[in-house]
């Protein structure tokens, strides 16, 4: 299975992102509405300039407690994140987001950014390979 398939099976909602100059604590409420654990943190909307997940978030609250929230996106963030591209396959992308130790993984044509991966999605995709591929093979041993 490749980017691209995956992309296709998330839907067409697009990548939430938010400015670098946006308020930390702004950045949490998106999160929290949109009921996603990383955005793209973006000037123009289109370019993938950093990441900032709820992890991101919650280890600076231990550090340095509510004052963070008063922090701009781009203090915080992840710069030049780790992306991919739509003929990366499944394997590939889980491999490295299991080696960086992350979660989310824009994906990210000629400089565009054109969506976005979770580990959850790559997670679900390689689940439904396996159990197709289960399937298949129950059926040829089956004699169908």
């Amino acid at each position: 299975m490749i980017v691209q398939q995956i992309l296709k099976s998330k839907g067409a909602d697009g990548v939430v992102t938010v400015t670098p100059d946006t308020p930390v604590s702004q950045v949490a409420q998106v999160l929290s509405e949109n009921r996603i654990g990383g955005v793209v943190v973006s000037t123009s909307g289109d370019t993938a300039e950093g990441i900032l997940s709820e992890r991101d978030i919650v280890r600076a609250l231990s550090r340095r407690g509510p004052t963070c929230l008063e922090d701009r996106a781009e203090e915080m963030m992840t710069r030049d994140p780790v992306c991919c591209q739509r003929r990366d396959t499944a394997d590939e992308v889980l491999r490295r987001m299991t080696d960086g130790r992350f979660r989310h993984m824009p994906v990210v044509e000629d400089g565009k950014l054109i969506g976005i991966v979770t580990i959850g999605d790559v997670v679900k995709a390689r689940l439904n390979e396996l159990s197709m591929e289960r399937d298949a093979l129950e059926g040829m041993i089956a004699g169908h």
